[in-house]
């Protein structure tokens, strides 16, 4: 995960200006899954990051199941998210 990004909607910014532009559906994925799961945005960060490395493209499905299954195992921060999928056969 970035330093410079706080918030979610900083990351995605910042993944633009790295030239990685997410369509408006993907934004509405990762708007839609934050509120639904209420994730915090280092949460939301990690799952976005860990969706594009597994899917090579953001696939707003994955993204939010990944983001459900991540909190509702009260997973809160990226240490806890690796040793997660680590168990979960993701790693």
């Amino acid at each position: 995960m970035t330093k410079t990004a706080q918030t979610a909607e900083e990351y995605l910014r910042y993944l633009e200006e790295k030239g990685f532009h997410l369509a408006e559906d993907a934004r509405g994925f990762i708007s839609f899954g934050q509120q639904y799961t209420r994730a915090a945005d280092e949460m939301v960060i990690f799952t976005i990051e860990w969706t594009l490395k597994v899917q090579k493209e953001f696939d707003g499905s994955f993204f939010v199941s990944l983001l459900e299954n991540l909190t509702s195992n009260r997973i809160s921060n990226q240490k806890q998210a690796i040793q997660y999928l680590k168990s979960s056969g993701m790693i």
